[in-house]
């Protein structure tokens, strides 16, 4: 029985679901941290003193800081983000792809997972 799916043979299907579950992760957490006030902790509104080098957003304005259920979503995710990247890194199947392969490998696997995830019904089979 063969544990290789369907879009690249070469990958197990838990190796690409792992990666799938990293990137979707990864969104979830890019898309937290883009709704989330700019800063943890709550800070008055600031500006940077004039003639400053850096010219992209100059004054910011108060922050009302994060919430505990905000600072708990995201550390949950970033956890869950370290599991599934080390899962991924250690996985048994990089010991059977030689070394000059690998960074190809690694590749597959990410492009793999994203017309998986892209695709509807091209991920696992459900049992």
């Amino acid at each position: 029985m063969s544990h290789h799916c369907r879009q690249n043979p070469r990958e197990p299907d838990d190796l690409l679901t792992a990666q799938r579950d990293l990137q979707a992760v990864r969104a979830d957490l890019a898309a937290l941290y883009t709704a989330l006030p700019y800063s943890v902790e709550p800070i008055e509104a600031w500006a940077r003193p004039e003639g400053y080098w850096l010219s992209t957003s100059p004054a910011h304005p108060d922050s009302p800081g994060w919430t505990d259920t905000e600072q708990q979503q995201v550390a949950d995710l970033r956890e869950r983000e370290r599991v599934l990247a080390a899962a991924i890194v250690t996985h048994g199947f990089w010991g059977v792809v030689d070394g000059p392969e690998r960074s190809d490998a690694r590749s597959g696997l990410r492009h793999a997972a994203l017309t998986a995830a892209a695709v509807p019904g091209s991920g696992e089979q459900e049992a």
